[in-house]
């Protein structure tokens, strides 16, 4: 059996003998099992935190001088700047 995706792949599924034994192989590990549907509501979420604030993703060109000394300060160089930036904008609604 084939089904599409809704990006207009086509898939092949497994027949119901490849699942049996897809399973078979399963149980008969020992190093693994499927989970239960409460132990997979206690697994937490892959990847960062969603972000209480989103940020706009854009484009800018900023002068080498200013993208070294961020970058030469470590990671998270990006939010750095964009504090910096933040810290100027208030003080020009002061």
């Amino acid at each position: 059996m084939r089904i599409k995706t809704k990006s207009g792949r086509w898939l092949k599924m497994n027949t119901d003998e490849e699942e049996a034994a897809i399973n078979a192989g399963i149980a008969a590990d020992p190093d693994t099992y499927e989970l239960t549907d409460e132990e997979i509501k206690q697994l937490r979420p892959v990847g960062r935190p969603k972000a209480e604030e989103t940020k706009e993703r854009i484009t800018i060109r900023l002068s080498p001088e200013v993208v070294e000394f961020f970058r030469s300060t470590g990671k998270g160089w990006q939010t750095r700047i964009n504090e910096a930036l933040k810290e100027y904008v208030s003080s020009q609604h002061a």
